[in-house]
């Protein structure tokens, strides 16, 4: 069965969301960043900023020389979620299968929805995009298609470019749209796997859909090795638009490893003593997330990026352990052996923490010398306090030193400011 597939991009989303709340800036150009951190990242720029040389993940500074009346706006991600939730329920009401790609993206099946609604895929898409920027302030760009990949490549390659915002592939106008267009802009390759194409020959995507795959296949095998079977299979189908994945409200994958990371400032972060400050603390929330979810785990993974300004280096290790487990002490004792062990002493720039090897908590092993259950009740009772009165409610007195960041933590999400 033929299937109409909408892939919603908002655009500039977060810029997008800012001007909407601050009209006085709409013809000014907006960037969402942390002003006072000259060295952090553009997170989000919109149009009239990009036109004046303002890109994403340049330099806040950067971005303020090259364009020196930039409005530089601190990012406020729970607002964010929020309007990216408002946006899916706009969606839910046009069709219930939406599948949230990313904050600011999200498939659509609206197959049973034209009929419904008595109008064509374009005047569907015209109609959701009204909707949504009269309540959030957002602009949408739609990519149609039969398959999730083709609306995908719609939106990115075309619908951004249209005044409209809207851009239709179909397995009819493959040839004299998609397969002109260079290999690096075909879904899912950048710039290593474009240099292999590049070797093979192959320099738009025709070039690899016109090919027959079983020669398309050896090529790969010859440049890549065996081992790129799979990946010649999901290249050759992706050029052509197959994609039988449908579009699943709501999806959540099954739960393999639980993990926390922070960036730090290597600078600060030569002694083992302040670099364990960070690692207890990601423990902590690895642990508590781990029982949220109603998990143990048996593997503990602990990676480290180390600098000191000229000399870098990199580690991951993981330790199994006796008995599966979410207790703080005990996935807390397992990381920091991994970590001594490891170090190579110089400071580090980036720390994380995981918990794999993950079975549902309903046993949990008890032990001649020390009482589980009580450990389990206490953890789970720190947790509610948590849940109810925020992350800061209780902390360990190590996060109140300097080099502690559960404070700085608590008023982020994803690393930016909620």
């Amino acid at each position: 069965m033929s299937r109409q597939i909408f892939l919603i991009d908002g655009q500039s989303f977060y810029a997008s969301v800012e001007k909407a709340a601050h009209p006085e800036y709409r013809d000014k150009p907006v960037a969402v960043g942390d002003p006072a951190r000259m060295n952090g990242i553009v997170l989000a720029a919109c149009p009239i900023a990009k036109s004046r040389g303002v890109t994403t993940a340049s330099r806040v500074g950067e971005a303020m020389a090259r364009c020196p009346d930039l409005v530089v706006i601190r990012p406020r991600m729970g607002t964010y979620i929020q309007i990216s939730l408002l946006i899916t329920g706009i969606f839910e009401s046009y069709t219930e299968l939406v599948e949230p790609y990313s904050i600011d993206e999200q498939f659509l099946d609206v197959t049973g929805s034209l009929a419904y609604f008595g109008v064509s895929p374009k005047e569907l898409a015209a109609r959701i995009q009204q909707h949504v920027l009269q309540s959030t302030g957002v602009w949408s760009r739609v990519g149609i298609g039969p398959t999730k990949i083709l609306a995908k490549m719609a939106t990115d390659n075309y619908a951004k470019k249209e005044d409209e915002g809207v851009f239709e592939l179909s397995y009819d106008n493959l040839e004299s749209t998609l397969w002109e267009l260079p290999v690096h802009q075909m879904f899912m390759v950048a710039s290593g796997m474009t240099r292999h194409f590049t070797r093979m020959g192959l320099s738009s995507i025709g070039d690899i859909a016109r090919m027959d795959f079983a020669e398309f296949k050896r090529r790969m095998r010859r440049e890549m090795g065996k081992q790129s079977d799979i990946q010649a299979g999901y290249y050759w189908q992706t050029a052509r638009g197959i994609d039988p994945s449908p579009v699943e409200p709501g999806i959540r994958r099954q739960l393999k490893s639980v993990s926390h990371g922070k960036a730090l400032r290597w600078n600060l972060y030569r002694e083992l003593k302040d670099i364990e400050v960070v690692l207890l603390e990601l423990v902590v929330e690895v642990c508590q997330r781990t029982r949220r979810h109603r998990f143990l785990g048996s593997v503990v993974s602990v990676a480290a990026a180390e600098t000191d300004g000229v000399r870098s280096c990199w580690f991951s290790r993981q330790l199994t352990l006796q008995q599966p487990t979410s207790l703080t002490h005990e996935v807390a004792a397992a990381a920091l052996k991994l970590f001594r062990e490891h170090w190579h002493g110089l400071p580090v720039s980036r720390l994380s923490i995981a918990l794999s090897g993950l079975t549902e908590d309903n046993v949990i092993q008890l032990t001649l010398f020390e009482d589980r259950s009580r450990a389990y009740r206490k953890e789970r009772t720190i947790d509610a306090i948590k849940m109810r009165y925020g992350s800061t409610a209780i902390m360990r007195a190590s996060s109140l030193l300097e080099s502690g960041v559960a404070r700085e933590r608590a008023e982020q999400i994803g690393g930016h400011y909620k």
